[in-house]
């Protein structure tokens, strides 16, 4: 029993120091692959497509300042003010869910949580794989600053069938890079975050048009994201 007990600690030694250091790391080093980018890799290979993982990893300096903005707009208006999760928005909807449960599942991830799953997690909505969401975005909201998570958010988000990052997509949907992006097209790829596999800024739909229109009236009243 002795042994078992060792054996234990020296896990959650070993697990809480690994993590740290990685979040610590990825604080200053670019993250060039994310789980699910191999995740995405894997399935394309068993389904017999061709291979495709396009991303590229630019400075938030080098992204056109609408594009926080249009993800704020669209994802986590109280991004700048929350320490990782929004209790109003979890509580909207718990209320929600519960009250029509026939209707899709209205999700509270904020951008933060949402860094956490894709940088260190893997999709899912398990209650460990929930519980692992919790602690990795209580680490990068003490370790990061809002311009990181903002930055890496923004370079390892997928938007799109092999796409991360947006100035992957910008190059791929565009014709340009993430710095050049216009306010348009910024909160046309904010519409397709819900489902960027089944949502596309290169070929949107009229509900994308109506999504993007919504955005940019909301990108109003969100306030210009600090460098």
């Amino acid at each position: 029993m002795k042994t078992v007990r060792k054996i234990i600690r020296w896990f959650i030694a070993i697990f809480f120091a690994s993590t740290i250091l990685a979040v610590v790391a990825y604080r200053f080093i670019p993250v060039w692959f994310t789980p699910l980018m191999f995740i995405r890799c894997a399935q394309q290979v068993s389904e017999g497509k061709e291979l495709k993982l396009s991303h590229h990893w630019v400075s938030i300096d080098d992204i056109s300042p609408s594009m926080p903005v249009a993800v704020m707009a669209s994802e986590d208006a109280n991004f700048l003010k929350h320490h990782g999760f929004d209790y109003k928005a979890i509580e909207h909807a718990a209320k929600r869910n519960r009250e029509h449960p026939e209707k899709q599942k209205l999700g509270a991830s904020t951008i933060s949580q949402q860094t956490a799953k894709n940088v260190f997690l893997w999709p899912g909505r398990s209650w460990i794989r929930k519980g692992f969401e919790v602690y990795f975005t209580t680490l990068i909201e003490l370790l990061w600053s809002k311009q990181r998570i903002m930055e890496v958010y923004l370079n390892s988000i997928e938007m799109g069938d092999g796409i991360y990052g947006v100035d992957a997509v910008a190059e791929e949907h565009f014709q340009t890079d993430a710095k050049s992006l216009s306010r348009e097209q910024c909160a046309l790829i904010a519409a397709t975050l819900p489902n960027p596999r089944k949502f596309s800024s290169k070929n949107p739909s009229d509900y994308m048009y109506k999504r993007q229109s919504r955005i940019l009236k909301e990108m109003k009243f969100v306030s210009d994201f600090p460098k």
